[in-house]
This record gives C-alpha cells, sequence and structure tokens, in this order.
C-alpha cells in the first residue's frame, strides 16, 4: 500500500488513489506542460486544483512540496527505488515523466541533449519574455503609461517566435519528426501568448506560419485536449 502520509500537503489536497502520481496544478501555460505529459505518457495521476484565487501556493502544505510557492509540482509514490520523490519546476518534472515512461524523448543520446536544448530555451526565454508581455499588455502593466517596458518584451517576444519559425521549417515538431517535451514545454506558451494574453496582433503572429502550422497540430492531439482542461 502506498502511504503519502509523510507529506504534509496530502493533509490539504488528500489523495483518492495513492498508487498514482499526484499532480498539483492550475491550467496555465506551466500547468498544463504536466497535465499534457501525463495524459500523452499514459501514466496514471490523480490531479489536484491550486487556486491562485484563494492563495494555495501560499499555504504551508504547498510550501513543503515546493517552497518556492510556484506550480506545478508532483508527488510520485512510485519513484526511483519504489520511494515516494516529490518534485517541482516544470521542466524538470517533464523530464522526469519522459524517463519514467520510456516517451517523448529520443533514444539517440545526441537527440536528447538537442531535445533538452529546445527545452532549456522555453524555460529560460519564452516562458518568461511571453509572461512579461502578458502583463503588460494583458494585465496591471496595460495602464502604465510608459510603453516602454512593454515594446521591450515584444520586440523580444518577435525574435524568440522568429527563432522558433526558423527552427520549425521543414521540420514536422521542435526537434524533427518526434514529437518531444519540447514542444510540449513550447507551445502552451504559444497559445497562451496569442489566446489568452491576446497579443497575436502586437507581435504580429501572422509572420510565422511555421509556428501556427505546428501549433495547429499540437492543438488537434487528443492528449494536448485533454490536459489542456486539467484541473478543471
Amino acid at each position: 500500500m502506498n502511504d503519502l502520509s509523510q507529506f504534509a500537503i496530502t493533509r490539504k489536497w488528500p489523495a483518492q488513489h495513492p498508487e498514482r502520481i499526484q499532480l498539483y496544478s492550475l491550467a496555465t501555460p506551466n500547468g498544463v506542460k504536466v497535465s499534457i505529459a501525463l495524459e500523452e505518457t499514459g501514466l496514471p495521476y490523480e490531479a489536484h486544483k491550486v487556486s491562485f484565487e484563494t492563495n494555495d501556493q501560499m499555504s504551508p502544505e504547498f510550501l513543503s512540496l515546493n517552497p518556492n510557492n510556484k506550480i506545478p509540482a508532483i508527488l510520485d509514490p512510485d519513484g526511483p527505488g519504489g520511494k515516494p520523490l516529490a518534485l517541482f519546476e516544470s521542466g524538470a518534472i517533464l523530464i522526469y515523466l519522459a524517463a519514467k515512461s520510456g516517451q517523448l524523448m529520443p533514444d539517440d543520446l545526441a537527440a536528447r541533449y538537442e531535445t533538452l536544448q529546445w527545452l532549456m530555451f522555453q524555460m529560460g526565454g519564452i516562458g518568461p519574455m511571453f509572461g512579461q508581455l502578458g502583463f503588460f499588455h494583458k494585465f496591471a502593466g496595460k495602464d502604465y503609461e510608459d510603453k516602454r517596458p512593454r515594446d521591450r518584451y515584444v520586440a523580444e517576444s518577435k525574435r524568440l517566435l522568429k527563432v522558433l519559425d526558423e527552427r520549425l521549417a521543414g521540420r514536422d515538431w521542435v526537434t524533427g519528426d518526434q514529437y518531444t517535451i519540447a514542444d510540449i514545454a513550447i507551445l502552451p506558451w504559444v497559445r497562451n501568448l496569442i489566446g489568452f494574453y491576446g497579443a497575436g496582433e502586437l507581435v504580429e503572429f501572422e509572420r510565422f506560419p511555421n509556428v501556427r502550422r505546428v501549433l495547429d497540430a499540437f492543438l488537434a492531439r487528443p492528449a494536448v485536449a485533454r490536459g489542456l482542461t486539467i484541473p478543471a
């Protein structure tokens, strides 16, 4: 029997299925990376919503699992050596799930490092820059009279989209023919940029047809459609 009682987070979000991976998340670009990966791999999991409206991410229970108070986080009752493993940071979780399932990563070692390279491109570039653009365009920053901060992130977002568009020319996915965790990391952020943030016109998204093509293929995947709504 899987006993997760040693983890304080289970007191706030009790595990109905303690033998499954426990996902603590919200349907944001970073959150859905993990729910999509779980849906794609078929690993059994149980999702728990971490509500920002009630500051769940600042609760002692959540902080006991992720002291950086960010979603997503997971608790795998069957981690390495059969022992429970708690993980935060979406990129680290994607790497772990790919290794655990034997999916979403190339077998060739060089191609694996290439995949990780593009995962880091998202973590260090696309996520932070698109997120800042969203703040200055959609949220509180939109009221700032000085538009130079917004325009800085618009310019950088365009540059990143150009890098991505050139990379995708003649390729089905970021690393070639194989769909990987790099795609799962990058494409939810692109979707959010032109959808939720409403910044498609601002970044001239029509200039990046390869990104649009691959985004459409990504969104057509059944596992992606399910993962984008989890947790409900």
